[in-house]
């Protein structure tokens, strides 16, 4: 279920507290990471667009290399905005670094918000499988780039990314001995987080790099 009365005016995550107290007696090794974290907490950006593109510049990359190449598009075209980015080219977003199929998504994905297909959409009236099926029919958004939107734009509670692959690495290192782990192996390591995995999950990235993640 959404986690607020409006689809887009969210702000920090009201959760979270209670979330951690659950993770915190649900996991001990989850809360020796948590206790290390510190205080910090996701801060949404209240920003779809901002959310999906950052997604799409994302996939399949480290989160060092994402940052880069973003940076990199925010300094050429003055800001991440709908119009800054539909107003490019593939070749002025290829020049930042990014591939030639990820900016053909990017520019899909700026139609898309101005055309009023997604920026008129109203979320909150759908779960989180339903928000998956609407925006994998958008080009170069799969199922990992839409749960990155449940956790960090519609702060989602219970999402968990299996295909992401700083919590594939996170769960081998934190609770398998650095061995791969199955996607079934993660999914009953993880029972115990219900229904509190989009935090969870948040903590194992932050285990990884001392920055958090921001999408």
């Amino acid at each position: 279920m959404p986690l607020t009365d409006s689809s887009d005016a969210l702000s920090q995550p009201l959760f979270w507290s209670k979330a951690r107290r659950h993770l915190l007696g649900a996991d001990p090794v989850l809360a020796k990471i948590m206790e290390r974290c510190g205080p910090e907490q996701l801060v949404p950006r209240n920003d779809a667009f901002f959310s999906l593109a950052r997604s799409i510049v994302g996939q399949q990359i480290s989160v060092k290399a994402a940052q880069s190449i973003w940076d990199r598009l925010v300094k050429e075209l003055g800001g991440m905005t709908v119009r800054k980015v539909a107003a490019a080219n593939q070749e002025r977003l290829r020049s930042c670094g990014i591939t030639r199929q990820k900016s053909g998504y990017l520019l899909d994905l700026a139609k898309h918000f101005q055309d009023g297909k997604l920026g008129t959409q109203s979320w909150n009236k759908l779960d989180d499988e339903q928000v998956i099926e609407n925006l994998i029919q958008v080009r170069g958004v799969g199922r990992w780039t839409a749960e990155m939107f449940l956790i960090f734009h519609l702060l989602r509670p219970d999402v968990l990314p299996l295909g992401d692959i700083g919590i594939q690495k996170a769960m081998r290192l934190h609770f398998n001995d650095r061995n791969p782990m199955s996607e079934d192996a993660m999914r009953a390591k993880a029972e115990p987080w219900r229904p509190w995995r989009s935090v969870a999950v948040w903590y194992l990235w932050r285990s990884l790099d001392p920055h958090p993640v921001d999408y």
